[in-house]
């Protein structure tokens, strides 16, 4: 087992903060309810909603299709949804990578069918090689080659998401 280190902690915090200011340019005056995608976006999301101006509600929902495989299982499960109402309220998804497109797309359906006011994608990561259905990412911090990635919240087995950094897991 190797992990290169892919993204850096300092590239993260960079990019953070452009994506902070981007989202409390759009949301001026308004308040923003986050709901941070278990369990990969926890860090990500929590050190976005660090940088966030506007006043900002954070709950979670848990979704899942990959289990503790390196490949999406092609199925949606979600453990953990939102414990209030969206209807007429600014929502901001948090996502920590966007490869299949397979869960964003079921959540984003899920969401939309609730009403919200508004609703937004913010993604760690995306993987255009992998993409199956289309997804619009609203706030995007890395595009990223077709590797396997961990660390910043991103596992393999639920191991390394407490690395400060992305790095590429290979078995090597």
């Amino acid at each position: 087992m190797a992990i290169e280190t892919y993204i850096s902690r300092e590239k993260i915090d960079q990019r953070l903060e452009e994506i902070a200011a981007q989202i409390n340019q759009d949301y001026a005056g308004q308040e923003l309810y986050v709901v941070c995608v278990l369990r990969g976006s926890f860090i990500f999301c929590a050190d976005l909603v660090r940088k966030i101006k506007v006043p900002v509600e954070i709950d979670f929902v848990a979704a899942s299709s990959y289990g503790d495989a390196k490949e999406s299982s092609g199925a949606v499960r979600i453990d953990l949804d939102v414990k209030k109402d969206i209807t007429g309220r600014n929502v901001l998804l948090v996502e920590d990578i966007v490869d299949t497109g397979l869960t964003i797309t079921y959540l984003n359906e899920i969401f939309e069918a609730r009403h919200p006011k508004s609703l937004k994608l913010a993604s760690l990561l995306y993987k255009p090689a992998r993409l199956k259905h289309d997804v619009k990412i609203d706030y995007l911090a890395f595009e990223i080659e077709d590797n396997f990635v961990i660390g910043y919240g991103l596992d393999y087995a639920q191991k390394y998401r407490e690395l400060p950094y992305i790095g590429i897991y290979s078995d090597d």
